[in-house]
């Protein structure tokens, strides 16, 4: 049996503040590269001071996206926790394990559909 509700939804809404702050910090990062950006030559490629714009600017961008994806995926699960929907594979329609949610609280579907969708990829 999972947890209780209540302690499943308390446990979602931190981890969804926890994800957007990270979404937070991935955006100031992203905005401080574009401040290094401005007066800089279109060719940072070959600064002999240290690591290029570019590459800085496309993690920061890496980082904001998958920021973003994970706020995503736990506001779905914090939805799915006000229906009363929370835990239940969105395939079989069995409760999703405990531990699996331990460890995946976004997770919408059961180990066995999971897998199952892993093999037919």
């Amino acid at each position: 049996m999972n947890a209780a509700p209540d302690d499943q939804s308390q446990r979602l809404r931190q981890l969804l503040a926890e994800a957007d702050s990270r979404e937070q910090q991935a955006r100031n990062r992203l905005a401080e590269v574009r401040s290094l950006q401005q007066g800089q030559s279109a060719d940072d490629e070959h600064d002999p001071d240290g690591v290029p714009v570019s590459f800085e600017w496309s993690k920061a961008q890496a980082m904001l996206e998958q920021a973003v994806a994970e706020r995503e995926r736990l506001q779905r699960a914090v939805d799915a926790a006000a229906r009363g929907a929370y835990g239940v594979c969105a395939v079989c329609g069995r409760e999703i394990d405990a531990r699996r949610l331990a460890a995946r609280p976004d997770a919408t579907l059961c180990i066995e559909c999971a897998r199952a969708q892993e093999l037919q990829r």
